[in-house]
């Protein structure tokens, strides 16, 4: 084929091509590759968490934490499942059987008012304020055994527990304690070392109100009176015979409660206890009564 014609050839491939334009202008395949977002060699799949750090110096991730950028309960919203779950108060169980054996032990004195401080005491039951822990959650497990008459004070307990409690001819007291209050309860000891006035108990957030001041719940703020009538309707509900506590040889100890700005049996807010010395120092200032008895 000469040069003549082979110049006609591409002179009509030309005119039969469209036109070269910004439109049509292409990259050759595999020229570029779009590579992922991410941390080096696992190219983004972590989200951020890894595999190293956390697990090889033990820095755990919160409960609850999911890694990524929605957990599930944002990504479920109209369920609610987990919402709040980090600010929840939380109550320890003891049982009525951990009680009972507590009691057999001689662990603990039922001739006095027992709380969370005397519970503690005995080495049975621990809790951390600091996560979320406000106190003890008196539960049925051991009713049928436990025969302890007693005065105690708890942070929670169910109905069946309440009933355990009063047939035996006991008193039982479901009562508020803020974090501070707590962190004194726990350790009473540590406290009256640093030497501080014992400080008021806070009155409970606006959505424990409604439980303390309940009679059923024998709340702490409760009318004694209307405590009285559902002692009479719980015993009827459970059929027992409910027994007069006025007739009791221990009906002082039975009728003994804490104030609601009180921490310990005994112990007024701004008392100051010298351990060393073994004496309390008492305000006599009027602005100090005021305060503390406000």
């Amino acid at each position: 084929m000469g040069s003549r014609q082979i110049t006609e050839k591409s002179l009509s491939m030309l005119r039969s091509l469209p036109r070269i334009s910004l439109s049509n202008l292409r990259d050759n395949p595999g020229s570029k590759k779009t590579s992922k977002r991410g941390r080096a060699q696992h190219g983004g799949d972590k989200h951020g968490a890894g595999n190293k750090g956390s697990g090889q110096r033990q820095n755990y991730m919160r409960l609850g934490y999911e890694t990524g950028n929605n957990p599930f309960y944002l990504r479920v919203p109209q369920e609610h499942y987990y919402r709040g779950h980090h600010l929840r108060r939380q109550y320890p169980p003891l049982s009525l059987l951990q009680l009972q054996h507590i009691i057999d032990k001689d662990r603990v004195d039922i001739n006095k008012p027992i709380d969370i401080a005397s519970i503690v005491k005995t080495g049975t039951y621990n809790f951390y304020p600091d996560q979320k822990h406000f106190g003890i959650n008196l539960t049925d497990e051991g009713i049928d055994i436990f025969k302890a008459k007693i005065n105690i004070e708890v942070q929670w307990a169910s109905e069946q527990v309440i009933a355990a409690i009063e047939r035996n001819g006991g008193v039982i007291t479901t009562a508020y304690y803020d974090p501070h209050s707590l962190y004194l309860l726990k350790n009473p000891k540590k406290f009256f070392e640093s030497g501080q006035a014992i400080p008021r108990r806070m009155i409970p957030p606006p959505d424990a109100i409604e439980y303390y001041t309940n009679p059923e719940n024998r709340g702490y703020l409760a009318d004694p009176d209307k405590v009285s009538e559902e002692r009479l309707k719980l015993a009827q509900k459970y059929g027992y015979q409910l027994p007069n506590i006025e007739s009791d040889p221990e009906y002082s100890m039975f009728c003994e409660r804490k104030d609601p700005r009180q921490i310990f049996f005994g112990l007024e807010p701004g008392w100051v206890v010298n351990l060393k010395d073994k004496f309390i120092l008492k305000p006599k200032d009027e602005e100090l009564l005021q305060y503390y008895s406000a």
